[in-house]
C-alpha cells in the first residue's frame, strides 16, 4: 500500500463543500524502454471513491489517459466538520487514502 499520496483540502460554505485534491502517482502508459527494447508495464490508477461521513459520494473509473500526479476538484453537499475521505487502488495493486475534515 502506498502512502501519504494524497492531499485534500476541503472548505464548506453555505452547505457546499469545494473539495480539491492533488495525487501523486507515475500514472504510466505501457511504453518501450529505447535504450533495451524491453517493454515497460502500464501503472495507472483504477478505481477512485470519495466517502463524506462513510458515504460514497464519487466514484470513478480511470485509465492510463490522465495525467501523472492528477488534480481532482467537485463540490459537494456538506458542512464544517463532516469527514470527507478519498481512496485509490490502481493496476499494480497499490492503493491509498486519506481524510480530512471539512473546514
Amino acid at each position: 500500500m502506498a502512502s501519504g499520496t494524497i492531499k485534500i483540502r476541503a472548505k464548506a460554505v453555505d452547505g457546499v463543500a469545494e473539495v480539491k485534491a492533488l495525487i501523486s502517482h507515475p500514472m504510466e502508459l505501457m511504453s518501450k524502454n529505447k535504450t533495451t527494447g524491453e517493454v515497460v508495464p502500464a501503472h495507472f490508477i483504477q478505481d477512485m471513491v470519495a466517502e463524506l461521513n462513510g458515504k460514497p459520494v464519487l466514484t470513478g473509473q480511470w485509465s492510463s489517459g490522465i495525467s501523472k500526479n492528477p488534480y481532482l476538484a467537485f463540490k459537494v453537499n456538506a458542512k464544517a466538520g463532516d469527514t470527507l475521505k478519498l481512496s485509490w487502488k490502481d493496476n499494480k495493486g497499490d492503493s491509498d487514502s486519506a481524510e480530512e475534515k471539512v473546514g
